[in-house]
Order: C-alpha cells, then structure tokens, then sequence
C-alpha cells in the first residue's frame, strides 16, 4: 500500500488543528530548533518501532527538511496495520524548506533548564 501523495505547505497550514497528525521524522535537536505548532517528532529511525503511536489517526503528515525521506516514511506508515485503510498519509511537498507559516521552538525550554540562572 502506498502514501497519499503531498499536501501543499499552505493547505497543511490552513488545516493545522483539524485531526491532522504531523510527524516531524527529523532527529530531535533538530524539531527543538524549530518545527511546525502541534507536530510531534519521531525520528525516522525510530519510526519502525513507534508507528504504533499513531494508531487510530484520522489523517496523518510526515515532515522532513526537504519533502524526501517524508516521502518514504509516509509509505511505511500507510503500510501499517493499525493505519485504516481511508486514513490520508502524506508527506509535507518540499519539507520545511516550503514551509512559510509559524515555527515553535523547544529551545527556550532547554536552555531555562541548564541550571541556576546567575543573580546578577
């Protein structure tokens, strides 16, 4: 079984918050640099062994730096058991390279929990 196809940068912006599952396949530092609102990060090495997470998705969209690997990730998870059969899986077109809309950032979080903050 294959992906979905791509959804366009604007039309997953403009949907972002009606049950669409984002899958940001990036390693970690890299989606606390800066990724999508609302998007949860599963590194495409880990995928295999977490697809599992997304069971019962309504509609699910992977992202990658530049619309590749999201591709092959999207095909592996519509591959997936617990993926219905209708559930769309797509990849993002062009990646966060062609994303224009909001980027949150867990890097503010990180660096509030080095440690004591000098008084001075």
């Amino acid at each position: 079984m294959r992906m979905d196809g791509e959804i366009e940068p604007d039309e997953l912006e403009e949907r972002l918050g009606d049950d669409i599952r984002v899958v940001d396949i990036r390693n970690s530092l890299a989606f606390d640099h800066g990724h999508i609102p609302g998007s949860e990060n599963i590194p495409f090495n880990e995928l295999p062994q977490r697809v599992d997470a997304l069971d019962g998705a309504d509609h699910v969209v992977t992202v990658c730096p530049h619309g590749k690997s999201s591709v092959q990730a999207a095909s592996l998870i519509k591959s997936y058991e617990g993926i219905g059969e209708d559930t769309p899986v797509e990849s993002l077109a062009g990646g966060l390279d062609g994303w224009d809309g909001p980027l949150d950032s867990n890097t503010a979080d990180r660096e509030a929990d080095e440690g004591p903050q000098s008084p001075f």
